[in-house]
């Protein structure tokens, strides 16, 4: 049961950071793109990079049901980016992460 529990919160909270990376990269870093767009920049915030804090808070809070919410709020912009080409792709996988941490939190019972 406690590697079940530690899984949830390791996957949880790397799914959370890598994409909180990869939206800084998306922005600030991005190879495809030489200049920022303030309105594109503020919409992958919302959705991409807000769902990796809320997946880090359910972690550092054990709210399960956040890791839930984090993967509803993220999954179709997402979907989109894991059909492009490129590092961006991975936007997807932290997408599932969301996902599976929650099933995993879920399974886990405390006692």
């Amino acid at each position: 049961m406690r590697a079940r529990f530690q899984m949830y919160r390791v996957l949880g909270g790397a799914s959370g950071v890598a994409s909180m990376l990869l939206w800084c990269i998306l922005n600030f870093f991005n190879p495809y793109n030489d200049e920022i767009n303030g309105s594109a920049a503020l919409n992958t915030f919302i959705m991409l990079f807000l769902p990796g804090c809320l997946a880090l808070m359910a972690i550092i809070f054990s709210y399960r049901v956040l890791l839930l919410i984090a993967f509803v709020w993220s999954v179709l912009p997402s979907l989109y980016l894991a059909g492009t080409p490129g590092i961006f792709a991975w936007f997807g996988a932290t997408s599932l992460g969301y996902l599976f941490a929650y099933i995993l939190a879920k399974t886990h019972r405390t006692g």
